[in-house]
């Protein structure tokens, strides 16, 4: 049995608002696993059973568009919560969840949240706040699409890419997204996003390294990816 107190979801998420007792119960109904590089935690139209505490590693939340494309809307770091409004709304999950590197992930039975959700306050108003936000970066993400040039959503698609899984060494990006899984972050063309990569390259933005890419001028990212 894994000590939820000292859990780094605890930490972050609002699982911190049980108490010492309901830790001890959610510690003996939860159930750990591993999801291996590539392999879905859920997929779309699946109908949720409980919510997901990511303890290592990191996955991707992707939609598939009509013509085929998955898009990538967002990836989950180890901290966070998956599945919170699905389980609330009674919903199917809109999204697939799928571990872009090896992950160790604990399962929390629907039961058990929702008993939780009755007695305490307190993670009641926190799962209720942490679904505001994901509405919050749904609605900032459908604005950047409609306002932003494709050129200003992939310098913050690559700042936003290093910000959740750092660097190497050489300061390319850890995560090693193919040209199509990025263009479907920004909405383009995989063509698009190879050109402006290329033109990237040249104005000194970033190094392509074979399939990986490396960051050097941070600051003109920034500046390309915040235009008024």
């Amino acid at each position: 049995m894994g000590n939820c107190q000292q859990c780094i979801v605890r930490q972050f998420s609002s699982l911190k608002a049980l108490n010492k007792e309901e830790l001890l119960r959610l510690a003996a109904c939860k159930s750990s696993m591993t999801i291996k590089k590539g392999q879905p935690i859920f997929e779309e139209g699946d109908t949720s059973t409980g919510i997901y505490c990511i303890k290592e590693g990191v996955c991707k939340l992707s939609k598939l568009s009509p013509t085929g494309k998955d898009q990538i809307i967002k990836f989950i770091r180890p901290g966070e919560l998956l599945g919170q409004r699905s389980m609330i709304s009674e919903e199917s999950a809109n999204l697939s969840a799928v571990a872009v590197e090896d992950m160790e992930v604990c399962f929390i039975p629907k039961s058990e949240i929702l008993s939780f959700f009755t007695q305490n306050n307190q993670f009641s108003l926190n799962v209720m706040k942490d679904i505001c936000a994901d509405l919050k970066e749904a609605d900032d993400l459908s604005v950047s699409m409609a306002q932003k040039s494709v050129k200003e959503r992939l310098a913050g698609a690559l700042l936003y890419l290093e910000e959740v899984f750092d660097c190497d060494y050489d300061d390319t990006l850890r995560v090693q997204l193919s040209r199509e899984e990025l263009a479907g972050m920004i909405g383009t063309a995989t063509e698009s996003c190879i050109r402006l990569l290329s033109e990237f390259n040249k104005q000194g933005l970033i190094e392509i390294k074979g399939k990986k890419i490396a960051l050097l001028d941070r600051k003109g990212l920034e500046k390309l990816a915040n235009q008024k």
